[in-house]
């Protein structure tokens, strides 16, 4: 395990790389002008992987920090190519900080460690893959915010031999999927068809993004439901996935199904009797699962004609146990489900879930990152 602290404008950033074994570049592998891949160079891979995501953090922090990614690591750099791409993600981030401002958030520090999780070389590539795990101590703005939030996301990396004994990281990209970290600018959304909603089911209102709406208190005990015990579970495992399910990650994502296993901590009955009606059941088993458990447009229109829900006017009247789904390209089709694990006093929800794994990321924060997209608040 290599650490190394960096400074930034004030505040610490430490890093920590664990390099895994890559295979040697020799033989019918090799060419004439790849660089011999030492133990320096691996750690080299692992360092640029960690410069490339600092950067990104740091610019959520402000200040002047240097750019740790210009500085080429053990013979390894960015390709003129990846610089630029870097260079338009941190602008894009900066209208992230901008808007974060604007909603009242702001991070004191960050920590974040990088992972190198596998690495191959073909030829005169290098496939790394990695973890990154980043934590961010909120700003006290108001006084009453959590101490930090915190995510988990994967990254593939393609380094490229160059003539010299170099190196030069020529694409990286992000392999979670879900609503991209707060560190991860958000990429135009592709055109979709509008999502077919089934005959008598309940659409869900669009809920407002405003600050200060009406209140909507919401009693967390002595009801049919605990609620804390949904963001107990909810925060538990939202790391740590609890082995007694499936993960769905791979199969369109598994936020839903970990919103649906926090629901039936907290008391939700599970219904499996099938009727003619379409999404009208909701578990999980060994030998199947209802759409509605893992699905993020099945989930609403099975909650809501269930009535085992009901829509909330405003996505800051979301207490705990409340959901926030969201459409991120804003195309009639729900793309990904929250649980509210954590109120502040002052009246900001904040929320867990998987894909990519993060918890207490406050609503302010998913607005600023997505302030295009409609929202869909849910009082459980």
């Amino acid at each position: 395990m290599r650490s190394r602290t960096l400074s930034l404008a004030g505040s610490t950033l430490t890093a920590a790389v664990l390099a895994s074994a890559l295979l040697p570049v020799t033989g019918a592998h090799a060419a004439a002008s790849t660089p011999k891949v030492t133990s320096a160079t691996k750690d080299a891979f692992g360092r640029v992987a960690d410069n490339v995501l600092t950067d990104r953090t740091a610019v959520l922090l402000g200040g002047k920090a240097a750019r740790k990614s210009l500085t080429p690591t053990g013979g390894v750099k960015l390709s003129s190519g990846q610089k630029k791409a870097e260079d338009g993600k941190l602008t894009a981030l900066r209208g992230t900080k901008s808007r974060l401002a604007d909603l009242g958030e702001a991070y004191t520090s960050a920590d974040t460690k990088v992972t190198v999780d596998s690495a191959k070389v073909k030829g005169q590539k290098a496939t790394v893959k990695v973890t990154e795990t980043t934590t961010l101590k909120y700003k006290k703005i108001r006084g009453d915010e959590p101490a930090s939030t915190g995510f988990e996301a994967h990254h593939v990396l393609t380094f490229t031999a160059q003539a010299g004994g170099t190196w030069q990281l020529t694409a990286m990209r992000s392999t979670d999927g879900g609503a991209p970290r707060i560190n991860e600018p958000v990429a135009p959304a592709a055109d979709a068809k509008l999502s077919r909603t089934p005959m008598a089911i309940i659409s869900a209102p669009k809920a407002a993004t405003t600050r200060n709406p009406v209140a909507k208190p919401k009693t967390l005990t002595g009801g049919a439901y605990n609620y804390n015990a949904m963001a107990t579970y909810t925060e538990k495992y939202w790391k740590n996935y609890n082995s007694a399910y499936r993960k769905y990650n791979a199969a369109g994502g598994d936020c839903t199904n970990y919103l649906s296993q926090g629901l039936l901590a907290g008391g939700w009955k599970q219904i499996s009797t099938v009727t003619p009606e379409e999404y009208d059941t909701w578990y999980y088993a060994s030998n199947g699962t209802a759409d509605a458990w893992i699905g993020v447009n099945e989930w609403s229109w099975f909650t809501q004609t269930a009535k085992r829900t009901t829509a909330l006017a405003n996505v800051y009247q979301m207490d705990i146990g409340d959901v926030l789904q969201v459409d991120f390209n804003a195309d009639g089709s729900k793309d990904h489900s929250m649980m509210t694990t954590y109120r502040s006093s002052s009246g900001v929800p904040y929320l867990t879930y998987h894909d990519a794994d993060t918890y207490r990321r406050s609503v302010a924060s998913i607005i600023a990152s997505y302030p295009t997209a409609n929202y869909y608040a849910y009082r459980t």
